[in-house]
């Protein structure tokens, strides 16, 4: 018969984060980076959509600390199964800044976000994949900014090309990165949407031939620069109250050319 063992007894542990640093310098920004995490997003068509997020957390370290707990930041991911929205971040970015003792936050959500795509002529569906991000800033004074971020990917023909060619014009698959700054909620489906109606054709994950002769034909019809698709994405921004600043570029992998073409707009509304 074995006889328990008797119970560890509780001894000291030092908390040397919290030791004082006479330094004083502050640093603004201290926690992890790329962690993932399982989520829950709140989906237009579905309701909500299961996928995997990489997160940054950060928060303002004032200067009379030597370090932060990095755990704390890992505990606050795993505290219970979060469905993270526009409407959920706010709460998880305050949690965290309390939880550190800081003043100022920082948390960053990468993930991949599919919407089901139907193809224009042979109708065929399949799931597209859009690299999306949240970003949350709490400030000293309590101020919370929230910005998301999604990259659009489409399909750009040049007019010029267009233009001067007997037949034909070269077309290149582009990347419209939307950043847009809001009090309120916009679903990622509306962000995606405003850009593909402002290129020369959206992409698919899935075409039939007729849906190949739609699309190449429906690019050739409707050329656009570069400039054109962030101008133009640009206009709707202007004109939705729910944004307060933004930043739009456009990268055109080129496919003549050993280089890509890039335009940017950017512009804080509140301050026009």
């Amino acid at each position: 018969m074995s006889i328990p063992s008797a119970r560890p007894k509780m001894t000291f542990i030092p908390d040397i984060q919290s030791t004082p640093d006479r330094r004083q310098i502050a640093i603004d920004r201290v926690g992890i980076k790329g962690i993932r995490h399982p989520v829950c997003i709140t989906d237009k068509s579905v309701g909500v959509q299961h996928t995997i997020a990489t997160f940054n957390m950060y928060v303002g370290l004032p200067h009379h600390f030597k370090g932060t707990h990095m755990s704390r930041f890992v505990a606050i991911l795993n505290r219970d199964a979060r469905e993270l929205s526009v409407e959920s971040f706010e709460p998880m970015l305050r949690e965290m800044v309390e939880r550190l003792e800081a003043k100022s936050g920082r948390l960053e959500m990468r993930f991949p976000y599919f919407i089901r795509k139907t193809a224009p002529v042979s109708g065929v569906k399949s799931l597209m994949d859009y690299d999306t991000s949240f970003i949350g800033v709490l400030d000293e004074t309590g101020r919370h900014d929230f910005t998301i971020r999604v990259v659009v990917p489409v399909t750009s023909l040049c007019p010029c090309s267009k233009e001067i060619s007997a037949y034909g014009a070269h077309n290149q698959r582009s990347h419209v990165t939307v950043t847009a700054t809001t009090p309120e909620h916009v679903w990622i489906e509306e962000i995606v949407e405003w850009v593909e109606s402002r290129a020369s054709c959206e992409i698919y994950a899935l075409l039939k031939r007729p849906d190949e002769k739609y699309v190449t034909e429906r690019a050739y019809d409707n050329p656009r620069f570069v400039e054109d698709m962030v101008r133009d994405v640009a206009l709707t921004l202007d004109a939705d109250p729910r944004i307060s600043a933004y930043t739009i570029e456009s990268e055109n992998f080129e496919s003549i050319h050993n280089h890509s073409a890039y335009a940017l707009i950017e512009r804080d509304k509140k301050s026009t």
